[in-house]
């Protein structure tokens, strides 16, 4: 690396759902920082063209083909990693699902996608990266991706409010597990960002048009959807060690305030 960031100096990083969105920048973010970088995705091509991206950019990067919706595939990506590398030394889960569904329609398969993918994938996930760290008497990071919608969130979100809800309570359970093996684990409640997913979902579930940010936008109270970029940089300030002991929080990344009213 030739960039005078250092604060993933040499860190294995895997980034689950790392390929588009919050993930990659993640990935992006982690590689300026000096960190060897995994990112997981199901679809080839925007991960062959993030590594390239990454490569281009000086960053040691690997691409790991993976449906994070099977726990065997979440449980490999990190033995994966584990070969590739000889050690984890920070997991980020991103990946996430946001399709949507009510108390009323949601159906079993339904609720079924979003704890396989929200819930099920970073629990197996965390398994083996901790495992690692463990058997090598090694300090790690992980933060998880939630949403502030874990909160209670919106009538159509239903299943995702259920699987991320408890996500968070996972990493709350997790991290006061390991808070002796030097392993911190926390998670983030991103609130509404500007997404490629995001876009899709809009366009799918809200009858969207193309000015959608810009209607978003102007009913928020900083005036912006929240940015990728931004929440990447406080995922490397979370796994970095320039976060202190800081572990079991899930913190509210987010413009609105909980419990605040109008």
């Amino acid at each position: 690396m030739t960039d005078t960031h250092t604060l993933l100096d040499d860190k294995v990083v895997l980034v689950n759902g790392g390929t588009q969105g919050v993930g990659a920048a993640i990935a992006r973010a982690a590689g300026r920082e000096g960190a060897v970088v995994a990112v997981t995705g199901r679809r080839p091509e925007p991960g062959e063209a993030l590594v390239a991206e990454l490569a281009a950019a000086g960053s040691k990067v690997l691409f790991i083909r993976a449906d994070l919706a099977d726990p065997e595939q979440a449980k490999s990506c990190a033995d994966r990693v584990v070969e590739a590398y000889g050690r984890i030394d920070c997991l980020v889960n991103s990946a996430g699902l946001t399709s949507r569904g009510s108390l009323l329609d949601t159906t079993p398969d339904l609720f079924d996608q979003h704890i396989a993918i929200n819930l099920k994938a970073p629990f197996f996930a965390m398994q083996r990266a901790v495992a690692d760290m463990v058997a090598r008497g090694a300090p790690g990071t992980i933060v998880n991706i939630i949403t502030s919608s874990a909160h209670g969130g919106q009538p159509y979100l239903a299943p995702y409010v259920a699987a991320k809800a408890g996500l968070a309570g996972l990493t709350r359970n997790a991290a006061h597990a390991h808070r002796r093996d030097r392993i911190r684990i926390n998670g983030l409640n991103i609130g509404w960002t500007a997404t490629e997913g995001e876009d899709a979902t809009q366009r799918a579930f809200h009858d969207a048009g193309d000015d959608w940010r810009e209607q978003a936008a102007a009913g928020l109270p900083m005036g912006k959807l929240g940015q990728p970029d931004e929440i990447a940089d406080f995922v490397v300030l979370l796994l970095s060690d320039r976060s202190g002991v800081v572990t079991g929080s899930v913190i509210d990344w987010d413009q609105n305030v909980l419990g605040g009213l109008d």
